[in-house]
């Protein structure tokens, strides 16, 4: 390929059609994204975009309008959050990946202020309403339960005041509309949390959901989901999402006082998965995932009631993070389709009207060349169907395309229409893509999230052998070209597949994977254990399930060459496991190519990074397939 002064050229002009340009990894993988945006108190707009390599903060005062970036790091900002006093924002940062994240205060002159100590985690909580002090969760005390604390917005990290020991996984969902009380949140597992009111003056406690709860929530061990909190007006209630009464989520509400529970909007076949509130207003915005797409519900509430607004004309595909500004006249949220990369969208409430305000460029790829993907249903070995999305690229060959089934991490997740600079990578270069939501996804029930539970795992591996089998079937796929993928759970899923399946795949490609539960569970960050211990089975009571579906111990039955990549400073999937699977691989004469970078956690974020990783993938394919 010819070089210029700068590096690489991007287009090669293909000789048939005359008109139609092809770009390589590096030019997708700077298709840049907009996202978590909030209202400041100014009412111009704060957002996070990945335009200089990793995520950083920007502001942009109005649509159309020149953005001005705030701050201008290597390492990703993780979250921003703007005072809704003053012409401030929190935003948190880690290094390397590494997950311990820090806070920090940024001035609108462009002063930072760390708030908080580098080496421990923190999980922001919010501002209280007159923006003077903040909230957030750290295991600052002991690395495996996380505590509640409260600060002032200046002074030094001295003056928190820890209002609440933990003994697990607590989070901090937000201040009541008075500031007196905080809600808190814990979790034993994915599907399995609990709902508190914290007094921030006395530090009581009482148990809204669960043991010891006054009302009528669950009182027993079955694993109930409460997520997305927000107060409703005047704190006398909790609005949130909750499969308390059915299969799936629901809209209800939770008395503030005694725990008392009640319906708003009833999850039927589909969750209802986000809910945001303006606590001043009483305003409403609620999503339902609709085989993976979302339906967005705008509304007033009224009693148990909601009084609706005009829907919001947005794309259709995914779309979160609502956040209101003063008023709740209108409120900003991101979007992405599997054809247009993420883009905050703000939203007129009385008119449903949507006008993008950010402008992340698809780096001059035309986005009339990406590729919608369609939702899809096959069988596998119990009779069930697994929904998942195909992707086909837009000019078959005879015999058909070779085909990437990618696996989504989690497992407690679903692969949703969305964009993917990859997934387009792959597609406008002859591959198809396949993303199975096998058993043990989210988003079609709480029984069928269970499916993959402990002593079940493999059952999600068969789903993936129940995939190859189908795509091989149809007319557009290469059944002799199946490319087996996936990152964090997914990389063990494709490993347990290649395995299991060892002549269905001509090549596999783990992203910072679970080789070997044993390990992964000894040596994941202590605060996650307990959590991974209830999905995957304990070391106490599970080691020798653990051992007998783990990967690793079956690697001499691996025939597909097989590439290996991974962060040195992942905390989830701790980076010996990608050690273990190389070296293995290599033992039992299976082609293997490792990449592990210094800098990175779990998953490839720095953009350098990213098309050093994936350009490597992709010759990897292209050579073995």
């Amino acid at each position: 390929m010819a070089r210029n002064g700068v590096g690489r050229t991007a287009i090669v002009r293909r000789p048939d059609p005359p008109d139609v340009y092809e770009y390589d990894i590096e030019r997708y993988l700077n298709v840049r994204s907009a996202f978590g945006a909030s209202f400041r108190a100014d009412g111009t707009l704060s957002f996070r975009t990945n335009t200089t390599g990793t995520p950083q903060v920007w502001t942009v005062p109005e649509a159309g309008a020149w953005p001005t970036q705030r701050t201008f790091y290597d390492e990703r900002v993780t979250f921003a959050s703007p005072s809704p006093e003053r012409a401030e924002t929190v935003f948190g940062m880690d290094e390397g990946g590494d997950e311990r994240g820090s806070l920090f205060r940024l001035d609108d002159d462009g002063r930072i202020t760390e708030l908080t100590q580098p080496d421990a985690k923190h999980r922001w909580g919010g501002w209280s309403h007159d923006g003077d002090r903040i909230a957030f969760a750290s295991n600052r005390r002991d690395e495996s339960v996380f505590d509640v604390y409260v600060r002032p917005r200046d002074g030094t990290d001295g003056d928190a005041r820890r209002l609440l020991e933990g003994d697990g996984w607590l989070s901090v969902a937000g201040w009541s509309p008075d500031d007196s009380r905080l809600l808190v949140h814990e979790a034993r597992s994915n599907v399995d949390t609990d709902v508190y009111v914290l007094d921030v003056e006395s530090g009581a406690l009482a148990a809204l959901t669960g043991e010891g709860a006054p009302g009528d929530g669950n009182t027993g061990n079955e694993a109930v989901r409460y997520k997305s909190l927000s107060w409703g007006p005047d704190g006398e209630y909790v609005y949130c999402c909750s499969d308390r009464d059915g299969d799936t989520l629901s809209l209800v509400r939770l008395d503030a006082d005694d725990g008392g529970l009640e319906t708003v909007v009833d999850g039927g076949t589909w969750n209802v998965d986000g809910v945001a509130i303006d606590d001043g207003t009483g305003r409403i915005a609620y999503s339902r995932n609709v085989d993976g797409y979302t339906e967005l519900t705008v509304g007033d509430l009224d009693g148990e009631r909601i009084d609706p607004r005009p829907d919001p004309e947005l794309p259709a595909g995914l779309a979160g993070g609502v956040a209101f500004d003063d008023g709740a006249d209108r409120f900003a949220v991101t979007v992405t389709t599997d054809t247009h990369n993420a883009n905050v969208y703000v939203v007129d409430v009385e008119t449903g009207a949507a006008e993008r305000w950010t402008q992340a460029p698809t780096a001059g790829i035309p986005e009339s060349t990406f590729v919608e993907s369609d939702p899809v249903r096959y069988g596998t070995f119990d009779g069930r169907e697994i929904p998942g999305y195909l992707s086909v690229p837009e000019t078959v060959p005879e015999g058909g395309a070779p085909t990437i089934v990618d696996v989504h991490g989690g497992p407690e997740s679903q692969r949703r229409p969305s964009f993917s600079a990859l997934k387009q990578y792959f597609l406008a270069h002859g591959y198809a893509v396949f993303e199975p939501n096998v058993r043990g996804s989210t988003g079609y029930g709480r029984e069928y999230a269970a499916l993959d539970d402990v002593e079940k795992r493999m059952d999600a591996v068969a789903d993936v052998g129940a995939a190859a089998a189908w795509l091989a079937e149809r007319p557009e796929v290469d059944g002799d070209r199946l490319i087996a993928k996936g990152g964090s759970y997914g990389g063990f899923v494709t490993l347990a597949a290649l395995t299991e399946y060892p002549d269905v795949w001509a090549a596999g490609v783990d992203i910072v994977g679970i080789a070997n539960f044993v390990t992964f569970l000894e040596n994941t960050g202590s605060w996650r254990r307990a959590l991974r211990e209830a999905e995957y089975g304990s070391l106490e009571d599970d080691q020798e399930l653990l051992e007998s579906i783990s990967p690793i111990n079956s690697m001499d039955r691996i025939e597909a060459p097989l590439f290996v990549l991974h962060g040195e400073n992942d905390p989830r999937v701790p980076v010996g496991e990608a050690r273990q699977v190389a070296e293995a691989a290599e033992a039992a004469g299976v082609p293997v190519e490792t990449l592990v970078f210094e800098d990175e956690g779990h998953g490839i974020s720095k953009r350098e990074n990213r098309i050093e990783a994936y350009a490597a993938i992709v010759e990897f394919l292209d050579r073995h397939v």
